[in-house]
């Protein structure tokens, strides 16, 4: 009697081959390019290796066998490609060897319907496909990225995994202020977050207009957004609404970035931080909204002033110092002059930085040092505090038709801010 079973993942074998041999066909048609294997070749690929894991469960090793025989063959018949080329003195040619994995993973995939593993094999497959899809666009990220790019994000792994195990995981030094797992594990988060958008800007580049640039700018630093863009709008009216516009994003954008901060340390403060930090990332979006529609189509050629590797090790250093110092000092100021010396220290804070007093604040509500009403308002104040010093920054170096517009921002979404605290019920 027939196992339906068995004809349904025999089935799933095939079209798994069938699927990847689609896209493999695609591609070299694209490119008016002779291909190794087509759909069917790599169906029965896939079939070659189902029905060497059936014959394996009465002949223990003939999967290992024609495992490598399918391997052999695949991978005689790229060299045969390549010398064939070579001998007719063909140039210019990819002599990429990608199909050809391909191959021996299809025959894989089916080895692993056999042994039952289909939501693997289908997941593995999918996954496969995905990845030869999307070539173009790896080509282009690759592209982007340079050497110093990969050395310090090699560098910082290292530091990451290697050092900060071995860090002591408690409060050290004279007055027992710093504890250097935790200021090097935040520098780590800070990093991680900042370089989201410091990677979202190289992919997409600048040109794709200031909105998007602020946006994508806006997960390094929006202080450094402000600073950047401000600059070209002096004396240049036609694009104020852009440069507005963008800027106004990456400060709506530093609402959002403290609650996924605050969430990452202690998430029992999100209850309460929620509405008032939510409500005004979604005032700030709709301001933005309003100027992106109002503004006329322009793309201007911005500087990298706010794209500088966030995964450089000398700025996760200058971060873990700063969140060391605040930390420490948040620690020693709430022991001599309780919750005034906090919101002193949140309020200088916030004239260069948010990231580091909010991990701080949040740090020392999850470790009950720190009443969490006392935290968020000192998170709170550090934003406000930071929201105005960048006013200040573009009007200065804006000029007033900037500054009109990013008045009427600022007021808006600290209002709501206010309301959100209100309706939160701190108390």
């Amino acid at each position: 009697m027939i196992d339906i079973s068995i004809i349904r993942s025999i089935l799933v074998a095939a079209l798994l081959g069938f699927m990847i041999g689609m896209q493999r066909s695609i591609y070299h048609i694209s490119r008016q390019e002779k291909s190794f294997a087509g759909s069917r070749t790599f169906s029965i690929i896939a079939l070659t290796g189902y029905m060497a894991g059936l014959i394996n469960k009465d002949m223990t090793g003939i999967a290992l066998v024609a495992g490598f025989l399918a391997g052999l063959l695949i991978l005689a018949a790229y060299y045969f490609k390549v010398a064939t080329a070579s001998s007719q003195g063909e140039t210019g040619l990819d002599f990429g060897s990608t199909t050809h994995f391909s191959a021996i993973a299809t025959f894989l995939l089916g080895l692993l319907v056999s042994l039952h593993m289909e939501k693997y094999a289908v997941f593995i497959g999918v996954l496969i496909i995905v990845l030869l899809e999307i070539k173009p666009k790896i080509r282009r990220v690759e592209a982007r990225i340079t050497s110093e790019d990969i050395n310090a994000a090699v560098l910082l792994l290292a530091m990451t995994f290697l050092v900060l195990p071995i860090l002591p995981n408690r409060m050290i030094g004279p007055y027992q202020l710093f504890n250097p797992y935790k200021t090097w594990l935040m520098a780590v988060i800070i990093s991680a977050i900042s370089f989201v958008g410091y990677a979202a800007i190289k992919i997409f580049g600048h040109k794709r207009g200031l909105f998007l640039t602020g946006a994508l700018g806006g997960m390094v630093s929006s202080t450094a957004v402000t600073v950047s863009l401000s600059k070209i709008a002096a004396g240049r009216r036609e694009i104020v609404l852009h440069v507005a516009g963008a800027i106004a994003i990456a400060c709506s954008i530093m609402f959002l970035r403290v609650l996924i901060l605050v969430s990452i340390v202690d998430v029992a403060l999100i209850e309460k931080m929620l509405i008032p930090f939510l409500g005004a990332t979604l005032a700030g979006f709709g301001f933005t909204y309003f100027l992106y529609k109002k503004a006329r189509p322009a793309q201007l050629s911005v500087s990298d002033t706010f794209a500088k590797n966030p995964l450089q090790l000398s700025e996760a250093v200058k971060f873990g110092i700063l969140f060391g110092v605040i930390y420490g000092a948040s620690s020693f100021v709430r022991a001599r002059y309780g919750d005034l010396g906090i919101y002193v220290i949140s309020f200088f804070s916030g004239l260069t930085d948010v990231d580091a007093i909010t991990l701080s604040l949040a740090e020392l509500s999850k470790q009950g040092s720190l009443a969490p009403v006392v935290s968020i308002l000192g998170i709170i104040t550090a934003s406000v505090v930071n929201s105005f010093v960048k006013f200040v920054i573009a009007a200065w170096q804006g000029g007033r038709n900037l500054a009109y517009y990013l008045l009427v921002y600022f007021l808006i979404v600290l209002s709501v801010l206010a309301i959100g605290i209100k309706i939160a019920n701190f108390s």
